[in-house]
């Protein structure tokens, strides 16, 4: 995941029958406050128009041509009325700079003892205006907490915030290169999926035969640098419960091998084969080489579940911090708002939150070997609060569908092995109906904290997918 600082268009609108001082003044704040929560600006200076901001079609062309400049660097736009605005002016530079970025409008209060004709704003109704053109012209957009509110509140700074991770959400999905290595395994037709549906979408799935890896793996010598480094980098990574050593090296390679092809194919996130070629075939499990590349924000889903890590990449990128790919797996006791999740498991390690062990996989491990299993990532997830989302590919609709909530993990604990994430979930027994009458997966993406919010803007408004929001 690239994690370049991001940068916005900004267009501080104005027009001619109100005070064009108020938008020189909102230009200063809104600009400083951006640079101050790390944001970068691209603006049109104040010297290309009358006032120094956009008001009418003269100053939308310029400002559209800006912004087509940098097109390349621009995340998002925001719009910002410090008076009632020139709704022309606002329209058209977007429309005429032909970018396709989400957009902010933000609307400044006015204060009750300033409504004479020099001081009032009436943004209020100037905003109404603005995103009825937007509505007209089939821009989508993105409207703040508040109809309302001042620069320099808490809940505009909250919705710039907001703002900032749908647009990282919304640039990640788009031209998104996922890696599906191997084939599905022939029991999990759940984890079937359409490419076609998803191209429609910019994602682009391109596959490669697990054979091609195991090849790439045996291939690497043992004492190659690139191995020892990144043997030590597992054995650091959790407490390898191992019977060879050479089995951490054995990995090694394999991970390489598995980096190497996503650098040279250029990919972005990877749903891999984790059972049971590998373990047959070269005599490892997968799980530690995508949990360590979840670490770095590249998930990675198990069973070529490509609509799966697709959904912890999106929860990723809001959260920016490394997701996991989970089982909806067992009840828990008679609490009907309590769930197991589980995996065998490959959680990046900062998702455990807690101490983890590498070792073998569990139900595998009893028929394939403990020797040629070795990577399985286990241990309790600690508590803490968590957000769950799922994409999925309907073919017999001919779209794309999801479902997204908010939960927390608990610390009940669960004697069963693996990745252990015992989670509590207002009205579960809904959601797991809806999951059943709508045809949705076992697995679940989840991330840490709660950031629902953002994927339901991006999800539901900007990629226009289907959305089920659980409450």
């Amino acid at each position: 995941m690239k994690t370049a600082k991001q940068t916005f268009g900004v267009i501080i609108a104005t027009r001619n029958i109100f005070n064009f001082k108020l938008a020189v003044n909102a230009r200063k704040e809104a600009l400083k406050k951006l640079d101050d929560m790390g944001f970068n600006s691209v603006i049109l200076p104040e010297g290309q128009t009358p006032t120094g901001n956009i008001e009418g079609y003269a100053d939308a062309v310029k400002c559209a041509e800006l912004f087509k400049k940098n097109k390349d660097i621009i995340d998002g736009i925001i719009v910002i009325l410090p008076n009632f605005g020139d709704e022309l002016g606002v329209v058209n530079s977007i429309k005429l700079s032909e970018l396709d970025v989400p957009v902010l409008v933000q609307a400044i209060d006015d204060d009750n003892d300033k409504v004479d004709v020099k001081s009032r704003r009436d943004a209020f109704c100037g905003k109404l205006s603005v995103c009825n053109n937007f509505y007209q012209y089939g821009i989508k957009f993105t409207d703040t907490f508040y109809h309302t509110s001042k620069l320099d509140s808490i809940e505009f700074a909250k919705d710039l915030v907001k703002f900032a991770g749908v647009c990282r959400v919304v640039k990640g999905l788009k031209n998104l290169r996922v890696g599906a290595i191997g084939t599905r395994p022939i029991g999990f037709q759940t984890m079937r999926f359409s490419e076609k549906l998803l191209q429609q979408s910019g994602i682009t799935v391109v596959p490669v035969d697990m054979s091609e890896i195991i090849a790439a793996a045996q291939a690497i010598k043992i004492d190659d640098p690139a191995v020892v480094k990144k043997t030590g980098e597992i054995e650091a990574y959790g407490t390898c419960k191992v019977g060879a050593k050479s089995k951490i090296a054995h990995q090694a390679r394999f991970g390489l091998a598995v980096e190497n092809w996503i650098n040279e194919n250029d990919i972005d996130i990877t749903a891999i084969q984790c059972w049971e070629s590998i373990e047959k075939n070269y005599g490892c499990a997968a799980c530690v080489t995508m949990s360590m590349m979840g670490e770095k924000l590249m998930p990675s889903a198990c069973e070529v579940d490509v609509a799966g890590s697709i959904s912890m990449y999106a929860l990723a990128l809001a959260a920016q911090t490394p997701s996991a790919i989970l089982d909806w797996n067992n009840n828990f006791g008679d609490d009907r708002e309590k769930v197991v999740l589980t995996h065998c498991s490959n959680y990046p390690k900062s998702f455990f939150q807690n101490e983890i062990e590498i070792g073998s996989l569990d139900v595998l491990g009893t028929v394939l070997g403990r020797e040629d299993t070795f990577g399985a990532v286990k241990g309790k997830v600690a508590a803490g609060d968590m957000t769950f989302f799922r994409i999925s590919t309907d073919d017999n609709r001919g779209l794309i569908k999801s479902y997204l909530g908010e939960g927390v993990i608990t610390d009940d604990p669960y004697g069963m092995d693996g990745g252990i994430a015992v989670c509590k979930i207002n009205n579960l027994q809904k959601l797991m109906k809806y999951m059943c009458k709508n045809g949705f997966e076992h697995h679940v993406a989840m991330v840490r904290g709660h950031v629902a919010e953002i994927l339901k803007e991006a999800i539901g408004n900007y990629l226009g997918w289907e959305l089920y929001k659980h409450e």
